[in-house]
């Protein structure tokens, strides 16, 4: 008798097959909208967060303030044995200035993680080499951007006592440019690599780069962590050692209240998918099965009974589910995946065509749902039509 469900499922006009393109284009709407999420998560926990964002915490010293340690070569190795932390990277300030051509005068410090540079020209290096030095594309009358890629001799100062130094020479490749408009960290300044960062600052102190690390420390540290979730556990671990620790979460509050609303709002989406399946399901197996009672009633004085008849419902409701599943899933990674382009420009992020794939989770509720849903509301639809008596039923439609 279950196999019936099939041939009526094709066959009868009046089955359950009616409620497909509503559950169809019910399963596609989910599956598009939780593509869309995804990729558009994705594009910014990559090119925003990833870079900088959620996912570092800034380290502070203040000179002559004993309550915050200072950021010295030990202190920091503490910090890289926090666990969650990936990796730290301490900001030294420096100034390098004209040697040969020119006749600027430039701040220098430490590319850490967190600075996204507007980059012109060249490449902004992830890790800068210590021969490396990325420039604003002009700075004080003088046009770096035809130096680009040349290695370059800048001066800087070594001290050798009180009041008193000496100039040195450093040659450094020019690996970029940046728009000099940018200057969150002031106008004109040379981004140079930690250890690099380092020896210029010490040879102003008058001290080697290893004593300067272990007595004067750095002004500022960027310390990156494996995972967002990590952020507020590291932070609290650091400040409870002493540390000036925030994370820079701190300044773009509104991100991830935007992702838990975006994230209610999908998971919204779910539940009016399951309702809907289940509500579509009472009425729409309510309606087949009056629109079939006379049917009905016949297969039960053949000697089927009403769990038979039930699996002829059931049957039909997850042939139906599982169509609607399938190709809403199939019709919304689609569509999502089509709208990656457009949603990259609204957004100003590239946003890859796999990117904007729903997640296995999201995938397997728009393929599940329909048929769970429609099921269910079978069972609860189908039940006052069932337990009518077959012959008075059978009579009535003589």
């Amino acid at each position: 008798m279950s196999r019936w469900c099939l041939y009526t499922w094709k066959r009868d006009g009046r089955s359950l097959r009616r409620a497909l393109p509503a559950l169809t284009a019910l399963a596609a709407l989910l599956a598009t909208s939780a593509g869309v999420v995804a990729g558009a998560a994705g594009a910014v926990e990559r090119d925003v967060l990833g870079a900088g964002g959620l996912t570092q915490i800034e380290l502070s010293s203040f000179e002559g303030d004993t309550s915050v340690r200072s950021l010295t070569s030990s202190a920091l190795r503490d910090v890289e044995n926090v666990p969650g932390v990936r990796r730290v990277v301490a900001d030294y300030a420096s100034v390098l200035y004209a040697e040969e051509d020119g006749t600027y005068d430039l701040a220098a410090r430490t590319l850490t993680p967190g600075d996204d540079l507007p980059v012109t020209r060249g490449t902004l290096p992830t890790e800068p080499r210590r021969d490396e030095v990325v420039l604003p594309a002009a700075a004080q009358g003088t046009d770096f951007t035809p130096l680009l890629g040349r290695t370059v001799a800048f001066g800087y100062t070594r001290a050798t006592g009180a009041g008193a130094g000496t100039t040195d020479v450093i040659r450094l490749r020019i690996a970029a440019v940046y728009d000099p408009s940018w200057q969150a960290d002031g106008p004109g300044v040379a981004y140079l690599a930690e250890d690099t960062a380092a020896l210029l600052a010490a040879a102003r102190a008058g001290l080697d780069p290893e004593r300067y690390r272990s007595t004067e420390g750095a002004r500022s540290a960027v310390v990156e962590v494996e995972h967002q979730k990590h952020v507020a556990a590291v932070t609290k671990a650091l400040q409870d050692d002493g540390f000036s620790a925030s994370p820079v979460s701190d300044r773009v509050r509104h991100l991830p209240g935007l992702f838990g609303a975006v994230d209610l709002a999908a998971r919204i989406g779910v539940l009016v998918l399951a309702l809907a399946a289940v509500g579509l399901g009472a009425v729409r197996a309510a309606d087949s099965a009056r629109a079939r009672v006379g049917q009905f009633a016949v297969l039960r004085i053949l000697g089927s009974g009403r769990a038979d008849l039930r699996r002829i419902l059931l049957g039909e409701a997850l042939l139906t589910g599982g169509v609607a599943g399938t190709a809403g899933l199939a019709v919304g990674m689609g569509l999502s995946t089509a709208l990656a382009g457009p949603l990259s420009g609204v957004l100003g992020l590239p946003i890859r065509r796999m990117d904007a794939l729903p997640g296995p989770g999201w995938a397997a509720a728009a393929l599940l749902l329909p048929a769970a849903g429609l099921a269910a509301g079978t069972l609860l639809g189908s039940r006052d039509v069932l337990r009518q008596d077959p012959y008075l039923t059978a009579r009535a439609h003589l």
